[in-house]
């Protein structure tokens, strides 16, 4: 361990919009922010091929291009990003407290302020094939991709909410979508399965599986298995949407930090406060209902206005 921890003003976890987007405003505010990217520098929308609903990229912009320009803008101002992973935290509950954070295992930082924007992971079925083709016709998020398999036929795999939205989202854009439910009901609200029903150009195949995502650069099918009867037929598919939802990344903060029942951190009313002083969620990490990068980056901004307010109340 560091004998003598660096003491920053703001420190910001994760590299995604939220993190990025606080930055840029902590920055502005002379928070003299230090961002650590975590393994994944840029977060999800990295692996997005193409982003065509960001504000300000008319013509689209290839995912890992927009949090380059994200991270170039925060460090226009100032900012200081750091390769490396926030390992443990030693967060305190008194207003005005510092909290301790340590880097990789074994270097210790001092903060007047955290940003917690470590966002969620979508949850994915784990085949090879799904695998190989994320960005090429495989998918987690219906708004973010589902413009590009306009006029197509596309599955959706899930049995909740979620996937009841995402399929109704994709049948006012595709030609038809298919839900795969891997039981033989769905798990969705009455409301949403009826929204599901009535809608025409949605199918439902129940105790159904994928086997397997043909197609080795792009999708061009989906081999189905009905786990009742091991059949198996190819649907003549462009796109896949997996809707088995997200895990947010909060293991680090398990018994610090509020959470609800599936691990999203918990923020007070219409701020991002936490239940310690000093300590700010934004992104996904604290919303399960948006889930876009706008949105992340709209409550990074208000993560960065809360800390600078905050940072105010002690002098």
């Amino acid at each position: 361990m560091s004998d003598s921890p660096e003491r920053i003003k703001c420190l910001i976890i994760g590299s995604g919009p939220a993190g990025y987007t606080a930055a840029i405003y902590a920055a502005r505010a002379e928070l003299k922010p230090v961002l650590y990217t975590g393994m994944q520098p840029g977060g999800q929308l990295t692996t997005t091929t193409e982003v065509d609903n960001f504000p300000g990229y008319p013509d689209g912009v290839d995912g890992n291009k927009l949090m380059a320009d994200l991270q170039k803008q925060a460090e226009r101002f100032g900012t200081q990003v750091r390769f490396g992973m926030v390992t443990a935290v030693d967060f305190s509950k008194e207003k005005g407290g510092i909290h301790k954070v340590t880097v990789d295992g074994n270097t210790q930082i001092e903060a007047e302020t955290v940003i917690v924007s470590t966002g969620a992971t979508a949850k994915y079925l784990g085949i090879p094939s799904e695998q190989r083709l994320i960005g090429g016709g495989v998918s987690a998020c219906a708004t973010c991709d589902g413009f590009f398999y306009k006029g197509q036929d596309v599955v959706v795999v899930g049995a909740g909410d979620t996937a009841a939205e995402e399929a109704t989202y994709l049948a006012n854009i595709c030609k038809s979508v298919t839900i795969l439910v891997r039981k033989d009901y769905m798990r969705a609200s009455k409301a949403m399965q009826a929204r599901v029903n009535r809608t025409p150009n949605i199918k439902v195949m129940f105790n159904t599986e994928i086997d397997e995502i043909l197609g080795e650069k792009v999708v061009e099918g989906a081999r189905v298995k009905n786990n009742r009867t091991n059949e198996t037929e190819v649907l003549d598919v462009t796109g896949v949407f997996i809707a088995i939802g997200h895990k947010p990344n909060t293991d680090l903060f398990k018994g610090v930090l509020d959470m609800d029942e599936t691990g999203y951190l918990i923020t007070k009313g219409k701020s991002t406060k936490t239940n310690l002083p000093g300590v700010f969620a934004c992104g996904d990490v604290q919303d399960k209902e948006y889930r876009q990068a706008v949105t992340a980056a709209g409550t990074g901004c208000m993560a960065a206005l809360d800390s600078e307010r905050y940072l105010g109340s002690l002098m």
